[in-house]
């Protein structure tokens, strides 16, 4: 299946950076993504094109119990029209008018790193480019210090499918919620800061809202208040770092090709 190679090694060895990346992928073994075609997925789950590209399925052991999408009656304390994510159980809440909730399965920053309280969505790309910021570049130059330029959004790009850009006031927080293909992340606490999630979700999640939007971070007494039995779920994992030559590259960058808007 020709399509099959958008999505390279080196591809995949662009996501990986989103674990340390973006104040905020494990990659995927070529015998497996020959295969896909024969891989039965979960609903919501299975391969899909988006902007040009193909993207791979996710396999089911990075879906189990509570590690996907589910939608329901919302039971938290956050208002309509809100996403309510929850750093400790993992998960974020698209909270709707009707007072149902689609939950999402989450990866979260390292200890220390997550953003806290309220903060304003106030707009959202597809596939959109990545910059470290200035604090990245200076505390951790060993990691960053080779994309200081950037990278344009992708299938290089750490970001993933989609991003959602969290301001408070007009001050800019650089931290996102967006996709990734570091599947084991997910769940789990991993990045720099920012709330990730497996590209099919944010996919689903940006056809959903509109922004402006309100985000709320739940407190650690919100959380064993709300979801005590999730409280704690997932574990912490040590930073990832891929070398600048998988993502500047000549082969990284013969392989690349922007994304397929449609003028959005």
């Amino acid at each position: 299946m020709t399509k099959t190679m958008d999505m390279t090694r080196r591809a995949f060895g662009a996501m990986t950076l989103a674990s340390t990346a973006a104040a905020c992928a494990p990659q995927i073994p070529s015998d497996e993504i020959a295969d896909i075609e024969a891989t039965r997925f979960i609903d919501g789950y299975g391969p899909i094109e988006d902007a040009g590209y193909f993207l791979p399925g996710i396999p089911t052991k990075y879906l189990q119990g509570v590690n996907r999408r589910r939608s329901g009656i919302y039971n938290g304390e956050a208002a309509p029209n809100t996403l309510d994510v929850d750093p400790y159980a993992k998960f974020l809440y698209h909270v709707r008018e009707d007072g149902t909730t689609t939950r999402y399965p989450v990866g979260v920053g390292r200890a220390g790193r997550s953003l806290r309280g309220s903060t304003t969505m106030k707009f959202m790309r597809k596939w959109p480019g990545w910059t470290p910021t200035q604090n990245m570049l200076r505390t951790e130059p060993e990691v960053y210090g080779d994309f200081r330029a950037g990278i344009p959004g992708g299938l290089r790009s750490p970001l993933g499918a989609r991003a959602l850009y969290l301001f408070r006031g007009s001050r800019d927080t650089h931290y996102r919620i967006h996709g990734t293909n570091d599947l084991e992340s997910i769940g789990n606490s991993g990045s720099a800061g920012c709330i990730r999630m497996f590209n099919q979700d944010v996919i689903h999640l940006y056809d959903q809202i509109e922004a402006p939007m309100k985000v709320v971070i739940r407190s650690p007494e919100e959380s064993l208040r709300v979801d005590p039995e999730n409280f704690g779920r997932g574990i912490e994992l040590p930073a990832k770092i891929i070398s600048a030559e998988e993502l500047l590259g000549p082969e990284a960058l013969a392989l690349d090709r922007p994304p397929q808007l449609d003028g959005v």
